[in-house]
């Protein structure tokens, strides 16, 4: 009863509009005074410090940072143009082209805020001026940047693996099919509209264009297929792939395009750091929680629920999916995670369930989230990135967060998708 008050709790301070580190610290703080009254307080400070000082969190400043600074240089715009001239000229091509710039420019940030920033500006008048309506355009853009959610590397699925105990190579793996999958649908998303709309495609390349193009952005598709090659090989560990990307764009975007000077990566990496302690915070507070939820063994009193109710997996993942879905609705995918996961990931073992299979589902559930209104954070994002009201963002949005679903849906039934790649790299 204690657990389902303090629940109903962050529920209200949610609701009532207080900050994510409250929502998610005077439940555990409570349950810490009421519930566990006999352990010793340093026992919180150490759990929160003891959780965060983990090398393969490490990964996730780094994977920041290098979003950051290729957002700010040129290999993104470069990535867009090499991948626009090799495909835009074709039926639908400026709509393929961009879900492929989004998926490219994520399997390097693992940041889809960061993929939405950095290459919203780019494709969004490109979509106008080819005939698409402004609502589909920015619907496009802000879902197709979910996928850097997916594609490798993930920093989602390295909160999962840290929180989890999975492997981070095997998610990376399945998350990189699953990606590729949820890129598809777009896809055939982009072509029905272009159909439907008569958009028109990009001129064909001029002699030249085409080669111009994929030699300026030759390097930052290198510096995306090395990270995944050097994971997919164990050339790397995440954390290292992070640290080799960082490495990697400040070489190309300070001595190769010369886009930046050293101030201006001083600039960047102070932002950086600001987003990395938003996040750190919201680890340490959320290795609190799952602590205390362990030690009520709320689990084992979900797991004795499924277990009476006659219930399997089928049913339990259609659960999980509802419960994610709504929580995606109100709150960002790092609480998410922290909240929910300690709590369900050993139910799921317990019924059966692949724990890359469950990364993968839980993962494309807060992809869905962050497009989710009322508070998806690619929504807010695609509106500040492109000054256009939310409003508006949101009427365009509901046929990709169809497209989601049904893509959930085979994901989630189907776990072969997820699982067939890992198996093959173990």
């Amino acid at each position: 009863m204690i657990v389902l008050a303090l629940f109903v709790l962050a529920l209200a301070m949610l609701a009532l509009g207080f900050e994510m580190l409250l929502v998610m610290g005077v439940p555990a703080l409570l349950a810490k005074w009421i519930y566990f009254r006999d352990l010793p307080e340093i026992i919180s400070v150490q759990k929160m410090l003891g959780g965060v000082q983990v090398v393969t969190l490490l990964a996730i400043p780094f994977f920041i940072f290098a979003a950051d600074i290729m957002s700010h240089g040129q290999i993104a715009r470069r990535l867009t143009e090499m991948v626009r001239r090799l495909i835009g000229h074709r039926s639908g091509g400026l709509g393929h082209a961009t879900v492929v710039s989004m998926m490219t420019f994520g399997a390097i940030s693992g940041s889809a805020p960061a993929t939405v920033a950095a290459l919203g500006r780019l494709t969004f008048p490109e979509l106008t001026r080819a005939g698409y309506s402004e609502k589909f355009s920015l619907g496009l853009i802000a879902s197709a940047a979910e996928c850097a959610l997916l594609i490798p590397p993930s920093i989602t699925f390295i909160i999962y693996g840290w929180l989890t105990g999975t492997s981070i190579a095997a998610l990376f793996a399945a998350g990189l099919v699953v990606g590729i999958v949820l890129g598809l649908a777009f896809m055939v998303q982009v072509q029905f509209e272009t159909w439907r709309s008569g958009a028109k495609s990009a001129d064909p390349p001029r002699p030249g264009e085409r080669w111009l193009a994929v030699k300026r952005g030759l390097l930052g598709a290198f510096v995306a297929g090395l990270v995944l090659v050097g994971i997919y090989a164990g050339f790397f560990t995440a954390t290292e792939a992070a640290a080799v990307a960082v490495v990697l764009a400040l070489i190309v975007e300070l001595f190769v395009y010369r886009s930046l000077n050293f101030r201006d990566i001083a600039r960047i990496a102070e932002g950086s750091a600001v987003t990395t302690i938003v996040v750190f915070i919201l680890l340490a507070m959320g290795t609190l929680i799952s602590t205390f939820l362990t030690l009520a063994d709320v689990h084992t009193k979900i797991l004795a629920w499924i277990q009476g109710a006659g219930l399997n997996w089928v049913t339990f993942l259609l659960i999980v999916n509802a419960l994610l879905f709504v929580a995606g609705m109100f709150v960002d995918p790092n609480s998410i995670l922290l909240l929910l996961v300690p709590v369900l990931f050993p139910v799921a073992q317990a019924l059966g369930i692949d724990p890359v299979h469950f990364g993968v589902v839980v993962t494309l559930n807060i992809c869905i989230g962050m497009i989710t209104p009322p508070f998806g954070l690619d929504l807010f994002v695609t509106s500040s990135t492109l000054r256009r009201p939310v409003d508006l963002i949101i009427g365009g949005i509901w046929p990709f967060v169809l497209t989601n679903i049904v893509v959930l849906a085979i994901i989630s039934y189907v776990p072969q998708i997820s699982t067939a790649l890992p198996k093959l790299i173990r």
